[in-house]
C-alpha cells in the first residue's frame, strides 16, 4: 500500500491550485484525472476585478488577485514558461451616458482602485470608439492552455499524475483515512468541475453549468495591444491572433462547439470591429457554475476524510489560488470557511 497525505481527483484549475497549495506546504499526493472536463483548457483566462456590466466589483478581489498575483509566478518560474500576461482591459464607451455611470462608479471606494478615472482616447485602426474607453486596472490574462499543459507533464514527471477515470466505488472509506486501489491517503479532495454529477458523495450540489464557447480568428487588421471588452471580450495573442468570447448558454451542457454560438460571436465581433478576420479555431466548454455565484468548499456530512474544491464558474483564474488555500487552512488549521462558499449553505437532500 502506497501512503500519501491527499489524493486529488480533477486536475484543471481547481485541482492544479490544490496541488501547488500542497506542494507549498510539503504535504504528499497523488491525482487522477481522465481529462474528460475542458473548461480550463478553453477559457478564456481572464482576470478583472471588476464585472462591467454592473460596474459592481468582484467578490473579495483584492485578496484574490494578490494571491493569484503570488500563485502563477510562483508556478511560471518553477515550470519555466511565461503563463500570466499582465495586460490592460479597456471597457468601450457607446455613450456619454455610459462614461458618467462609469465616473460614478470609479468614485466608490471598493471599486476605485480597479477604475482608471482618465477616458483613453487611444485610435486603433479597426474599432471605432468615439466615445473612448474606460481602463480597467490590475488585469491581464493566464494562458491556461499552457498552464495546463506544463503543470501535467512536472506532474507526470514526478509521479504524481494517474490519467485514469476515478472509479468511486473502489473508494473505501474509514474514521481517519480512504484508500483507493494501491493508495491510502489522509484526506481526497474531489475538484471535477462539472463532472461533479458522477460524484456520488456531493451529486446533490446545485453545480449548474454553464456552456461557453470562443473563437480564434485571425485579423492582420486589427492592431489592439489591449484586452477590448463590450459585449464580448477581444484578447490580443500576437502574431495577428486574438480569442474572442465568450457565449453563455445555460441549457447545453456539452462540449460540442454550435452554429449558434459561433454566430452569436461573429456578430458581437462585427459590432465592434471594422476590419475582416478569418476563423482559425472555435471551442466549447462547460464551465462549473452555482446559482448563487459562489464556490462549492467543504467536508462530506459523513466523511471528515472527503472535501470539495469545485464550482469556480467565470473566474477560475482569479478564484482558484484563493480557494484552494481556503480550503487547506479549513483542512489542515480547522480554519472556517466563508459560509458564502461553504456547501453546508446547501440542504443535504
Amino acid at each position: 500500500m502506497i501512503r500519501t497525505d491527499y489524493i486529488i481527483v480533477g486536475s484543471g484549475l481547481a485541482g492544479i491550485a490544490f496541488a501547488e497549495t500542497l506542494l507549498q506546504n510539503d504535504k504528499s499526493f497523488v491525482v487522477f484525472d481522465n481529462h474528460s472536463q475542458n473548461a480550463t483548457q478553453i477559457a478564456g483566462g481572464l482576470y478583472n476585478p471588476v464585472i462591467l456590466k454592473r460596474f459592481s466589483e468582484v467578490w473579495n478581489a483584492k485578496y484574490q488577485l494578490e494571491l493569484a498575483d503570488v500563485f502563477y509566478q510562483r508556478i511560471a518560474t518553477k515550470l519555466g514558461v511565461s503563463i500570466d500576461f499582465k495586460t490592460p482591459i479597456y471597457r468601450k464607451f457607446f455613450s456619454a451616458e455610459e462614461q458618467n455611470n462609469w465616473f460614478t462608479a470609479s468614485d466608490k471606494p471598493n471599486l476605485a482602485p480597479f477604475l482608471s478615472i482618465k477616458v483613453v482616447h487611444k485610435k486603433y485602426q479597426a474599432i471605432e470608439a468615439p466615445f473612448g474607453y474606460g481602463e480597467v486596472l490590475h488585469t491581464g490574462y493566464v494562458d491556461t492552455e499552457s498552464l495546463l499543459k506544463h503543470y501535467h507533464d512536472y506532474l507526470k514527471k514526478s509521479e504524481r499524475l494517474f490519467e485514469d477515470t476515478f472509479d468511486y466505488a473502489k473508494l473505501q472509506i474509514t474514521e481517519n483515512q480512504v484508500s483507493y486501489e494501491n493508495l491510502s491517503a489522509n484526506h481526497i479532495v474531489f475538484a471535477e468541475g462539472f463532472g461533479l454529477h458522477q460524484n456520488p458523495f456531493f451529486n446533490y450540489l446545485p453545480l449548474d453549468g454553464t456552456k461557453g464557447e470562443l473563437l480564434l480568428i485571425k485579423a492582420p487588421d486589427l492592431d489592439i495591444d489591449v484586452i477590448v471588452n463590450t459585449s464580448v471580450f477581444i484578447l490580443p495573442l500576437g502574431n495577428d491572433l486574438f480569442k474572442v468570447g465568450a457565449t453563455y448558454n445555460w441549457e447545453d451542457k456539452t462540449n460540442t462547439p454550435t452554429e449558434e454560438g459561433k454566430n452569436e460571436l461573429i456578430e458581437k465581433l462585427k459590432e465592434i470591429i471594422t476590419c475582416d478576420f478569418e476563423i482559425i479555431e472555435h471551442w466549447a466548454g462547460v464551465r462549473p457554475t452555482v446559482k448563487d455565484r459562489r464556490p462549492l468548499l467543504g467536508t462530506h456530512h459523513l466523511h471528515k476524510s472527503i472535501h470539495i474544491l469545485n464550482g469556480l464558474g467565470t473566474r477560475g483564474v482569479m478564484l482558484a489560488p484563493a480557494m484552494a488555500l481556503d480550503l487547506f487552512d479549513y483542512i489542515e488549521k480547522q480554519k472556517p470557511l466563508d459560509k458564502t462558499v461553504d456547501i453546508r449553505r446547501f440542504p443535504i437532500s
